[in-house]
């Protein structure tokens, strides 16, 4: 039996499988979140979107690059719609000095009580780790979660 996880997965890790795959860390980063998109695929795991991924995404100047996004997108089961709660949450988390899409993320994430938020933007885990008392939802990379959740699973099956 292995655990179902509902997973938000922020527009750096959905633009990965189309970022420079000859850069060692990038093609990591591409695999393990190819890997989860593939769980989520088989609806093992739960991928799940929201209007600011959406919003996020209507910046990207390169139109096959947004449809390849959005057709990954196509896989989420939960959409996070705006609302007040989210945006009197992002404005909380803008006071903790994250940006304002990086905010209305874990405003979201939180809102659709997502398992785990996935970036690979160094700085945003760095400062989410400075103030987990105050989110609540773990945010993570793609392959460090992949790692932990699997070894997880290991040792239960064990």
């Amino acid at each position: 039996m292995s655990q179902s996880y509902r997973i938000y997965l922020d527009a750096c890790c959905l633009n990965r499988p189309f970022d420079d795959q000859t850069q060692p860390r990038i093609a990591l980063e591409t695999q393990a979140s190819l890997t989860i998109l593939s769980q989520c695929e088989t609806g093992l795991w739960k991928l799940i979107t929201s209007a600011a991924i959406d919003e996020e995404l209507d910046q990207t100047p390169a139109l096959e690059r947004l449809k390849n996004v959005k057709t990954i997108l196509a896989l989420a089961k939960i959409k996070v719609i705006s609302s007040q709660f989210i945006e009197g949450r992002s404005t909380e988390l803008q006071k903790l000095r994250f940006s304002g899409y990086d905010a209305t993320h874990i405003a979201s994430a939180e809102r659709s009580q997502a398992d785990i938020f996935l970036t690979t933007d160094d700085r945003l885990i760095k400062k989410a780790q400075k103030n987990t008392q105050l989110i609540y939802v773990e945010i993570d990379n793609p392959v460090q979660w992949l790692i932990k959740s699997t070894q997880a699973l290991d040792n239960a099956n064990a």
